[in-house]
């Protein structure tokens, strides 16, 4: 065979790779049955819940309580394609805040998802026992038991969730849904109908801290929104447009079920709602009541399998986010262990198992109490994903009003951006979703380019100057607005509910402790875990220090970088300059990030943060693949007074263009200085 068909030969390949690995991305139809199959849910068991701590006024709060959701889907987009990556809070804190906040985010959604695959599951069995009376009490809690082993053990097959499935299950109970309210509201009239609008306050006194417990606990019925964060690695592009259409499909579809099946389960069964034995079964009971038997059967069957459904996607989510804290670093490394005859990660999926099983049996299968302990873990993940989208968003305004120069001739839109807060996935198939990529908004800060020679410094006004658009301003201040909210929303439930608090703070602190005596044991053998952290704009004065993993000379790099930093940021660029290889399609829940598998750029990170602790510089760590002007892209961005390289690999950034290049050799080999006064 010919050199030329070897290389057709092995192009048609990877194209056929990738076609088929976007085969199985998820367009907006899917994600939205993934999102709507945990969210939909909730519907089941939140309006007895709710009625236990706020009585008839349930609906109330769930339509207040949705505007605030509204407001939580524009930022959860937005999450989904800066952090194309995935991961949700862990990676949205640990790259906008720090890697500890971003160790809290996990042990905050993993709190989340234990207390989902609890609550779920045992919803599930107790709609079941509408159909069949004899799994009821107090057989339920066992019952349950038992399906979370039969999950475990199914997880631990290999046999993972579709896309496909939750369309299923998605359409069904979204239609079962529709028919429920079809079927009351062919039995009561419109003006019936408003009038029990006051009944929801007849026996209940509105008082600014009833309100504030009220929306607080309502946020239960919006649980699952976290998940299209997840999706992002398996989501097609551009991302921006899919995880809109999706999130609009998902408000839709919540805003007309939720608040209306709450409202009218609660008040039209004010005695079921209040008998500990039924409030798990409302929404059956309200079709059986205004319907007939079949109706009330198929929700119970169809409740029941997407609830135990549910609680699988609880399962799943929390055995990978176990796993991206292990490959953080943050928990020990037999986390990632798989097992030789399925290959799948055996010690995960145990406690991702166990520890709902643990809940369960420690409450007694009481609902209420899960319903209570619910609100920390949910809140604080949605807190912390907020506030570290605001940071982003504020760091990015903030670079483009300090943007007053730029070279001169510039042209917007030429690839040398500033660079993106976050790690990038350099795998997009279409350049309309190259932008997202980074995890920054690119479009509002083109303009810095490189230009033959050394570039003069025109006025801002002479080219094409970046601005603030007023949408991206209103956008700005409605995401703090959220924020506010939902930080109010969480701080009224860590007082309210301290059944929650403590389990949560519990779950929470023991994490915390494992990801630091984690830590300290990797500090004591040498190593210190780096998490990416990027920067928003230019670092006057500041040194990049490239390393790749072929040079052979990446020590030399480091110690000559930081000896020269003067005070000034040091910027650790690590070219992965290994030739990719062909990988499987992600799965759903999954954290695909390069760098927390690259082990090399992981070694050569934490020797660089050991020395810059001792020298107490300033640092910032990137991680990029391989690609035409990566560099050169880097260096535009954060405008460094000295590149630091190791001189044999010195000629391959010639679209670098620095004022002088001098040569050093140091005891570790040597290094060339690429010299540019900005």
């Amino acid at each position: 065979m010919t050199q030329e068909a070897a290389t057709s030969d092995t192009q048609n390949q990877a194209h056929g790779d990738e076609h088929s690995q976007n085969k199985n991305l998820l367009g907006p139809l899917l994600c939205w049955a993934v999102v709507f199959a945990d969210i939909g849910t909730s519907v089941y068991y939140v309006p007895g819940i709710l009625y236990g701590t706020v009585g008839p006024a349930a609906g109330f709060f769930v339509f207040l309580t949705m505007s605030v959701f509204v407001l939580l889907t524009l930022k959860y987009a937005e999450v989904t394609y800066r952090f194309p990556q995935g991961g949700g809070v862990v990676t949205v804190a640990a790259q906008a805040i720090n890697h500890w906040v971003g160790a809290l985010g996990g042990m905050f959604i993993l709190v989340d998802y234990f207390l989902t695959a609890a609550i779920s599951c045992l919803s599930g069995i107790f709609y079941l026992s509408v159909v069949a009376p004899a799994i009821g009490p107090p057989f339920a809690l066992w019952i349950t038991v038992g399906v979370l082993i039969l999950l475990g053990i199914l997880n631990w097959v290999g046999i993972s969730e579709s896309a496909k499935v939750s369309l299923v299950g998605a359409v069904i109970a979204f239609l079962s849904d529709i028919a429920i309210l079809v079927t009351v509201f062919t039995h009561i009239s419109l003006p019936a109908f408003f009038a029990l609008i006051p009944d929801m306050f007849s026996n209940h006194t509105l008082t600014p801290i009833s309100i504030l417990i009220g929306f607080a606990g309502s946020f239960l019925a919006f649980s699952g929104l976290e998940s299209i964060s997840q999706l992002s690695p398996v989501m097609k592009t551009p991302r921006k447009k899919v995880a809109g259409m999706a999130l609009l499909l998902v408000v839709l579809t919540i805003g007309l079920t939720s608040p209306l099946l709450t409202m009218l389960s609660t008040l039209l069964q004010p005695q079921e709602a209040a008998d500990p034995l039924k409030n798990s079964q409302l929404i059956s009971l309200l079709a059986g009541h205004w319907g007939n038997i079949i109706l009330q059967t198929e929700v119970a069957i169809s409740a029941s399998a997407l609830l135990v459904f549910a609680s699988n996607t609880a399962i799943i989510g929390s055995y990978h986010v176990f796993m991206a804290l292990s490959r953080m670093e943050f928990f020990p490394a037999f986390v990632l262990q798989r097992n030789k005859l399925r290959g799948t990660p055996h010690y995960s999926i145990a406690l991702a198992t166990f520890v709902p099983i643990a809940v369960l049996i420690l409450v007694k299968g009481d609902i209420i109490i899960l319903g209570d302990m619910y609100a920390f873990g949910l809140l604080g993940a949605f807190t912390l994903t907020c506030l570290g989208l605001d940071l982003v968003r504020y760091r990015e305004r903030r670079a483009i009003r300090a943007k007053r120069y730029q070279p001169a001739g510039a042209q917007p839109g030429n690839g040398h951006e500033p660079l993106p807060a976050g790690n990038q996935l350099e795998t997009e198939a279409d350049s309309s979703s190259t932008r997202e990529q980074d995890g920054f908004n690119r479009d509002a800060l083109a303009g810095i380019s490189r230009t033959e020679g050394a570039p003069t410094t025109t006025p801002s006004n002479q080219v094409n100057q970046p601005k603030i658009s007023l949408w991206s301003t209103i956008d700005f201040y409605l995401g703090i607005l959220t924020t506010v909210l939902v930080m109010i929303a969480w701080s009224t439930n860590l007082v309210a509910k301290p059944l929650a608090t403590v389990f949560g703070g519990t779950v929470a602190s023991a994490g915390m402790l494992v990801a630091y005596l984690n830590y300290m044991g990797h500090k004591r053998r040498g190593r210190i875990p780096v998490m990416i952290t990027g920067v928003e704009g230019r670092l006057p004065g500041s040194v990049l220090a490239v390393l790749t993993g072929s040079n052979g000379h990446n020590d030399a790099v480091i110690r000559t970088a930081i000896n020269n930093a003067e005070g000034h940021p040091v910027v650790f660029l690590y070219v992965n300059d290994k030739k990719p290889q062909t990988s499987r399609a992600p799965s759903i829940f999954e954290v695909v990030d390069p760098y927390l598998d690259d082990m090399q750029a992981k070694e050569y990170f934490s020797k660089a943060e050991s020395l810059a602790q001792r020298a107490k510089i300033p640092r910032r760590y990137i991680y990029r693949q391989n690609a035409p002007g990566v560099v050169s892209r880097v260096w535009q961005a954060v405008h460094p007074r000295d590149i630091v390289v190791a001189a044999n690999i010195a000629p391959e950034f010639e679209d670098v263009n620095p004022d002088r290049i001098r040569y050093e050799l140091t005891p570790s080999g040597k290094v060339a200085h690429m010299l540019k006064q900005w």
